[in-house]
């Protein structure tokens, strides 16, 4: 089954699960259209799902075609730069372009870059902090689905190295939120309150940061 959209093709795969009870539209990463839905549901109701929802799909696939776009190539604090690989440096910024060593392991060099900025950064945003929190562990790793994690309990939040990549004040928006969470463990309107008690802007960075 395809789905046409701007003269492309793009794979349906259906999911059928005994546990579901409604049905649900997603495009992932690879601009694959995913419908999963009840194990008893007949693939005419599926086309007919499909047919009905056709702008939601086309919006999502726009969606997903503009995050690739921001994450193909090399990034670093906001700025793309086209690479280069040499063999004659690990790593060399120009104005536009970055020069690599063919074998550099680039997440590597990120997480080094993230320990030092990561930090300074969380630093400065708790020392602002409007409330006192305790100070918490940091941990940085790369994840896929959140850019930031609060553990209550341990008091450790850990931040996603993909923000490394990004403008700064993306950065400083996520560490805010994380420390938010110190306080208040859900999202409640108190919460979000505390948020832009300490980031004003932190609305257009949530906006922005759906794009990456």
């Amino acid at each position: 089954m395809k789905f046409r959209y701007k003269e492309e093709d793009y794979n349906i795969i259906i999911e059928k699960k005994k546990t579901n009870k409604n049905t649900y539209i997603r495009v992932k990463q690879d601009l694959s259209i995913y419908v999963t839905t009840n194990y008893f549901t007949r693939e005419k109701e599926i086309i007919k799902l499909i047919e009905e929802n056709q702008k939601d799909i086309e919006k999502m696939i726009d969606n997903q075609r503009k995050k690739k776009e921001n994450n193909e190539g090399f990034y670093y604090l906001g700025k793309k730069y086209d690479p280069i690989y040499v063999e004659y440096c690990d790593i060399s910024f120009g104005e536009e372009k970055v020069f690599l060593r063919k074998d550099l392991d680039i997440d590597k060099w990120y997480k080094k870059q993230a320990k030092t900025l990561f930090k300074e950064h969380l630093d400065r945003m708790y020392k602002n902090y409007s409330e006192k929190i305790p100070y918490p562990d940091l941990k940085i790793r790369k994840m896929t689905t959140r850019w930031g994690v609060c553990n209550t309990k341990t008091k450790t939040v850990t931040l996603n190295l993909e923000l490394i990549k990004r403008d700064l004040k993306y950065l400083d928006y996520v560490i805010v939120h994380e420390l938010s969470h110190l306080i208040e463990a859900n999202h409640s309107s108190k919460f979000w309150a505390l948020v832009e008690k300490n980031c004003p802007n932190y609305k257009t960075c949530r906006k922005e940061m759906k794009d990456f």
